[in-house]
């Protein structure tokens, strides 16, 4: 889908860092998280929440009271009069999400405020009354690790469909490795000088209270990648080729972004803009998820009118390393030439904001050189993909 005069302003993209799973935040309620981060982002930001017309919030993994997610968290930042729409796409919410609110722009104006959070620690276990089973007993689902264990209509899990692709494409273990250290050290990059590219975007978090306060200031749980004990590391699956160290780890954390049209962008963020262009999204065959960010990005291009060749910037998330070496194979775009400053095969994934921490990290290497074209894919549960495509410019 193509948009028209639709606009975040300078620097109103960010992410707060993310924290591996069972660590500082498995205890707090993500939408706690996200009402700390997204008040600290538009306060540093000078950002009035009172201009906010509409939240779009992207969870997808329930929290105590979600069910009111959207009017619970704009009351939390001061928007009691406000509410919105919750959107859940497994990985590709934050896509979905700015889909949402760049279309509400484009069509009727006013300013969106997406929210993106999610917590994979201490999954909530649902339980589904079955009066067909004996005494009534209930069918049980761990929310998040059995549905990183299974897709329900493939009868596979992610880590199948990655060896899968894997096989197809008659990649090595080595290309697997080499890319892990490839996006370790790219992720180093971004720590240089006092984290100076990360502290662009990044937002500090304080959250929780008492004993239970908790503030963190950088990405916690991050594993060091060293190639030569990469080759060591046993494989994830049975005669698999991906390691622990060639797929990403669940994490906690929140992110988010203002949306509206190019004149208000100005108004509020002052000289420079990211105008969202177009947005696509693709499915491809049963238990192949890795191959299905080309044909979304090729749908996003498409829309915008352009071509692979005139992206200056890509930024994907590659929950395992197939992923990439698949994207470069099928558009001939260099592995080092993406991700230049790590991506969520090293980062995490808490799933919401995993996509809307990627895209503040291509807005910001787009800003940093000057301007240009960017995009953003990434794979989703169910063989399916999404991609979004913006520009910055004066």
């Amino acid at each position: 889908m193509r948009y028209e005069n639709v606009a975040i302003p300078a620097g109103a993209v960010w992410s707060s860092p993310f924290v591996r799973w069972q660590g500082a935040l498995s205890d707090i309620s993500s939408l706690d998280v996200a009402a700390a981060v997204t008040t600290r982002a538009l306060a540093d930001r000078a950002i009035d929440v009172g201009i906010v017309d509409e939240l779009v919030l992207g969870m997808t993994v329930p929290q105590p009271g979600s069910f009111f997610g959207p009017p619970t968290l704009a009351a939390q930042i001061g928007l009691p009069g406000v509410t919105g729409p919750i959107i859940a796409q497994a990985c590709a919410t934050g896509v979905a999400a700015l889909h949402a609110a760049a279309a509400t722009v484009a069509g009727n104006g006013g300013v969106e405020l997406v929210v993106t959070t999610d917590r994979t620690s201490n999954g909530p276990t649902l339980l589904y009354p079955s009066s067909s089973a004996t005494g009534g007993s209930p069918v049980v689902e761990n929310v998040v690790q059995d549905n990183f264990a299974r897709d329900p209509w493939a009868g596979t899990s992610m880590l199948a469909a990655a060896e899968l692709v894997a096989a197809e494409q008659q990649v090595s273990r080595s290309e697997l490795d080499d890319l892990a250290a490839l996006r370790y050290e790219q992720y180093l990059g971004s720590l240089a000088d006092d984290r100076a590219f990360q502290r662009t975007y990044m937002v500090a978090l304080d959250a929780g209270q008492g004993r239970r306060a908790v503030t963190v200031d950088e990405d916690a749980g991050i594993r060091p990648i060293s190639r030569e004990k990469l080759g060591m590391l046993p494989p994830a699956g049975k005669d698999g080729l991906h390691t622990g160290a060639t797929q990403t780890h669940p994490a906690d954390g929140a992110a988010g972004a203002v949306v509206t049209t190019v004149d208000r962008a100005r108004e509020i963020g002052g000289n420079g803009l990211v105008e969202i262009v177009a947005s696509g999204f693709a499915r491809v065959a049963r238990s192949h998820m890795p191959q299905a960010p080309v044909p979304a990005a090729v749908a996003a291009l498409t829309a915008a009118g352009l071509t692979m060749e005139q992206v200056d910037v890509i930024t994907t998330h590659n929950p395992f390393a197939i992923n990439d070496v698949v994207f470069a194979r099928e558009t001939g775009r260099r592995l080092d030439s993406m991700n230049r400053y790590g991506c969520s095969l090293i980062w995490g994934h808490p799933q919401a904001p995993t996509g809307t921490r990627a895209i503040a990290e291509l807005v910001t290497e787009l800003t940093g050189r000057g301007g240009g074209i960017g995009l953003f894919t990434g794979c989703a549960a169910g063989d399916t993909a999404a991609a979004i495509v913006v520009r910055v410019r004066d």
